[in-house]
């Protein structure tokens, strides 16, 4: 059966076509949408109202939701109160309609949006940052990548943020898990291509998740530089190395910097027996502030203890130190270095025997013991190269007993020295200073073989003198500025910076020169319990066979009551900071640099070394003075440094 045709006004679009495109059909369009805005115009506030009394049924629907069903029943009652009282107010239900059309209104009316997002410099930045990341965290073969040419960097990097000059100052990006973030050379590469694609010229921090795989990026600011010397409130025993950053520490000290006072954040090192961390090294180039760091702990050491400085340099750096109260010695000589570095090994010794005794006796320990005595080398190896050139022993060879055993006899050894310099350094002092500082322009390299870790941000090539990086131990590797403390004697030192100074150091017990004799200080005396029978002048060389030993102080008489006997061959207390007078050394000392014993056998030499013409204590044993020969051949006796004594012509 055949299949009728379809009307032609069906299978033609012309009259279709012709009704669309007719005038009156556009009339009517353009005539509903002018009622369609008039209506709009007209109903706007209604509609407003109407939106506003949804979103406040929304929240008021959302917190009772939140509220807990035992309370649910007293904030029904409440309301339900407050719905009897405003009905029983004049005029009360016409005033809360009302406030809730005002609240309506309030809630309706149209927010301006606020733009999220980066603009388009950051977009770009982004976008660069993201494809430089690629080549070192994608694979092939990842079936769904996160970094990939041309892909999306938002899921790459869900965090940023960027500062008032367009700089960025925080970013946190994910990682895929394949990538090796446990090797220091993987983290080191993404470092540095964010160090170069963020900006040069800031230090940024890095902290990395391994547990989440993602990777935070902090751009940091400067260390304060304004905060000089002062007194720092700590306890006895910890000593202020200077101030970092406040996110990496718990603790803020009041400082006066400039005109204002302020908190700030302190690394703080602890020293004495109870400190894992009791000798402290630190390395940097010259001018980048080892001297100021050195400087500022022997002023904070003076509080509480006594000092003896070793200046390698022979700069002249701790003259202000000299003669203070607290002060032992400052010494910048080989033969003052030797002499003084030789009475504290045994000074330390003798407070081990001390305290011992004392323990063993059920006393405590004496209060000379407990005393703190710091022994602070600046560049020490300086001295060494002179002390090979004229045979004689290395300065850092007597600083083995007090780093070994130091941290129990409450003496602390500081050693700074040049980065050039370092492979000098004997094994002790590399051994015993768990404590490290890295002063100056550093690569991460040099941090690391230093401090035993690589620093967590990037180091930068300029930077202020006394910046660098600390570390205590096995704890963070912290920045590090150290507190501005100039040589006070220094002409170029500013007149705040040299009043700050001077104000910290103690009053002087060794008139200078031209000035009247001192007063009298009352202090701690130290006592070398050598035997009698090894006397030497400071000239001798020291020969495989002049082993130094240390008398067993012998405790006799009752054994019950404790009493202990005077030790016969221990020696009249000296203070190595007595001047020495050359004239009585010079009758005591023969011609040449070898000690001649009395004929009257051991004793009678100690009681020569002992006493001068007038009874009065002579020079400690191993002092700068040594025996040279003028033109003549008389023999003239020379006090000072290896150089002082060498023959005229």
């Amino acid at each position: 059966m055949a299949r009728r045709p379809l009307p032609r006004i069906l299978t033609s679009g012309q009259p279709l076509a012709r009704m669309t495109n007719s005038a009156s059909l556009a009339r009517s369009r353009e005539l509903a949408r002018t009622a369609a805005d008039s209506a709009s115009d007209v109903f706007h506030p209604l509609i407003i109202i109407a939106r506003g009394l949804r979103r406040l049924g929304a929240a008021g629907r959302g917190r009772w939701v939140a509220t807990p069903r035992e309370h649910r029943g007293p904030m029904a009652f409440f309301v339900g109160a407050c719905v009897l009282v405003v009905c029983l107010v004049p005029y009360g239900p016409l005033l809360a309609l009302i406030t809730l059309m005002g609240a309506g209104a309030w809630a309706g009316r149209e927010r301006t949006p606020v733009e999220t997002g980066p603009g388009e410099a950051a977009t770009e930045r982004l976008r660069a940052l993201y494809e430089a990341l690629v080549p070192y965290l994608s694979v092939d073969g990842d079936p769904s990548p996160l970094y990939a040419p041309d892909g999306d960097w938002e899921r790459a990097f869900p965090e940023y943020a960027f500062d008032d000059s367009g700089r960025l100052e925080r970013l946190q990006l994910k990682y895929p898990a394949y990538f090796t973030d446990g090797e220091d050379g993987a983290r080191a590469r993404i470092e540095q291509v964010l160090y170069a694609k963020a900006g040069r010229g800031r230090e940024y921090h890095f902290a990395w998740d391994e547990l989440t795989n993602q990777l935070t990026l902090t751009a940091l600011g400067p260390l304060p530089t304004d905060i000089a010397a002062q007194r720092f409130v700590t306890s006895p025993g910890e000593l202020v190395l200077g101030f970092t950053d406040p996110d990496f520490v718990q603790r803020t000290l009041p400082v006066t910097g400039g005109e204002e006072t302020r908190d700030a954040p302190p690394v703080v090192w602890r020293t004495g027996p109870r400190s894992t961390e009791p000798h402290l090294l630190a390395l940097g180039q010259p001018g980048t502030g080892a001297t100021t760091l050195l400087r500022s702990l022997a002023l904070q050491a003076l509080q509480h203890g006594d000092v003896l400085v070793i200046d390698g340099g022979g700069t002249g750096e701790y003259g202000c130190l000299a003669g203070r109260r607290g002060v032992l010695g400052v010494e910048s000589g080989l033969a003052g270095a030797l002499a003084t570095l030789e009475w504290a090994s045994h000074e330390t010794e003798r407070r081990l025997i001390a305290a011992n005794r004392a323990r063993q006796a059920g006393r405590p320990a004496p209060d000379d013991t407990r005393r703190p005595l710091w022994i602070i080398a600046d560049r020490p190896t300086a001295l060494a190269h002179i002390a090979s050139a004229e045979g004689r022993e290395d300065p850092q060879e007597w600083l083995q007993v007090p780093l070994r055993h130091g941290r129990a006899a409450h003496v602390t050894v500081v050693v700074a020295e040049h980065f050039e310099s370092a492979e000098l350094l004997s094994e002790p002092v590399r051994a015993h200073t768990k404590a490290r500082v890295v002063l100056g322009p550093a690569t991460a390299e040099e941090v690391r073989a230093v401090l035993g870790a690589p620093p967590h941000t990037t180091p930068i090539a300029q930077v202020p003198p006394g910046r660098g990086y600390a570390r205590l131990g096995t704890a963070a590797v912290l920045r590090l500025q150290v507190p501005a403390t100039p040589d006070p004697l220094d002409d170029a030192t500013g007149q705040a910076h040299r009043e700050a100074v001077l104000a910290l150091l103690p009053e002087r017990t060794v008139p200078a020169d031209g000035a009247g004799p001192a007063e009298p200080v009352d202090a701690p005396q130290p006592v070398d319990v050598r035997k009698a029978g090894d006397v030497r002048t400071a000239g001798e060389g020291r020969s495989a066979g002049d082993v130094r030993k240390t008398e067993d102080v012998r405790a006799a008489g009752d054994a019950k009551t404790g009493d202990v006997r005077k030790p016969e061959n221990v020696r009249k207390p000296v203070d190595i900071r007595k001047p020495v007078d050359i004239r009585k050394v010079g009758a005591r000392k023969s011609g040449g640099a070898a000690a001649v014993e009395p004929a009257d056998g051991p004793a009678a030499a100690e009681g020569a070394t002992q006493d001068g013409e007038d009874g009065s204590a002579g020079e400690p044993v191993g002092a700068a003075v040594r025996a040279a020969h003028g033109k003549g051949g008389e023999p003239r006796v020379v006090n000072g440094s290896a150089d002082a004594s060498r023959p005229e012509g």
